[in-house]
């Protein structure tokens, strides 16, 4: 039987830089997005060879904005998948997009090109919210684009949305949520505003530590209040929360990341894309002109070696907590069947004084043979899923 196996593709590229955004992405004009292409298709054709015995369930195109990309170049890129990797035959295929970089007749290019899943980057259903965030769109270009979407027949999509946005208020954030449930796309990632070292907002709102004429912040009650109404209003139009930050209608969860909790391998192809295979780790380079070149001027056998940096080789204890700290964020939990099989250890032997301690200050939960995290547990989540990380557990008996 072909073990399973997950793909990440980063295409580097967007319009512009958001205000809010440390992604390794950038714009790059049409000469440059090409070399790109090319370079990307050889790593994807070199790295097969160490995935013979792998079976394909989930290929996953983020950025970046990967709809900078014509339908033309997206085909190319999977086509190079497909003679190089064996597919599942319910393959789930994910690009991200956002409204804005979207062309006439281009979605049903996508959809031929072999897409069965997009992912819309809205943010926000208010167009003074997206113009603070940088987006280079409204929300009537986004219900232009999810509309055509529609029309080309797609029928799984996700929406981004985000809170705690400068200037946002919980009934301006309550409004975007209204709006986009009445358009019942299949799935909702909903998640809160961080500032990230080496932004904007991180040098307006963090480094200063004031807004400097920009819109104020929302204050942490309000924020509090964001993340509660998200559940609140999400479930009253039938989607299910399945991640701490991820909510869909029935039968419509994102393989791909449930794969990524679950620990399934996958390889990551492009500049800074992540891979863990064979209980290994590593990123690639983040430059994007160096990575053209080795690909350019190397053999494929000695290209993926200089292009994978970071490698980790992982020990069973860091496999154990990784399967701990990652599967405690789906609201199913951690299968303490499927922990024995691979481990061929019981949790309660590693981890029982950590999951009685939890479970009596009730931020997990036992049932079925399923370790949750209870909905007090998802509020203090970070808290919960750092008793598990060995650092941690010897810092407490310091």
């Amino acid at each position: 039987m072909k073990r399973e196996l997950e793909l990440y593709i980063h295409i580097p590229f967007c319009v512009q830089k958001c205000a809010y955004c440390d992604f390794l992405s950038g714009p790059a004009g049409k000469e440059e997005q090409e070399a790109y292409v090319q370079a990307l298709m050889r790593e994807i054709c070199a790295a097969s060879e160490e995935a013979k015995d792998c079976e394909v369930s989930s290929i996953f195109l983020g950025g970046g904005t990967p709809s900078v990309l014509g339908p033309e170049e997206v085909n190319r890129i999977l086509e190079t998948v497909r003679t190089s990797f064996r597919l599942r035959g319910d393959v789930e295929i994910t690009m991200e997009l956002n409204p804005g970089t979207i062309g006439k007749g281009q979605m049903e290019s996508y959809q031929k090109a072999g897409i069965t899943r997009l992912s819309i980057g809205l943010q926000s259903a208010d167009d003074k919210e997206l113009r603070t965030l940088g987006r280079i769109h409204t929300w009537q270009e986004f219900l232009d684009t999810f509309e055509s979407a529609r029309k080309a027949g797609f029928s799984n999509i996700n929406v981004d949305l985000m809170s705690a946005i400068p200037g946002q208020t919980l009934e301006s954030y309550e409004t975007t949520l209204r709006r986009v449930c009445s358009l019942s796309p299949e799935h909702l990632s909903a998640y809160s505003l961080i500032l990230e070292e080496g932004t904007l907002f991180w040098q307006w709102y963090e480094k200063t530590g004031h807004p400097n004429g920009h819109p104020p912040l929302p204050d942490e009650e309000t924020e509090r209040r964001m993340y509660e109404r998200t559940k609140e209003i999400l479930q009253a139009y039938g989607y299910e929360r399945y991640e701490i930050s991820n909510y869909a209608k029935k039968g419509k969860a994102c393989r791909h990341n449930i794969g990524y909790w679950k620990r399934v391998p996958y390889l990551g192809f492009g500049v800074g894309a992540a891979s863990l295979f064979k209980e290994q780790r590593w990123s690639n380079l983040r430059d994007r002109e160096n990575y053209v070149k080795i690909w350019n001027e190397n053999t494929p056998a000695e290209a993926l070696h200089l292009t994978r940096e970071d490698r980790l080789k992982l020990s069973e204890r860091e496999a154990q907590e990784e399967t701990m700290f990652l599967g405690l964020r789906m609201t199913e939990g951690v299968s303490e069947e499927e922990f024995a099989q691979r481990f061929h250890r019981r949790v309660e032997e590693i981890y029982g004084e950590e999951i009685r301690r939890l479970e009596r200050e009730g931020l997990i939960e036992r049932t079925q043979g399923q370790i949750a995290l209870t909905d007090r547990g998802i509020d203090v989540s970070n808290r919960v899923m750092a008793c598990f990380l060995q650092d941690e557990k010897e810092e407490e008996t310091i």
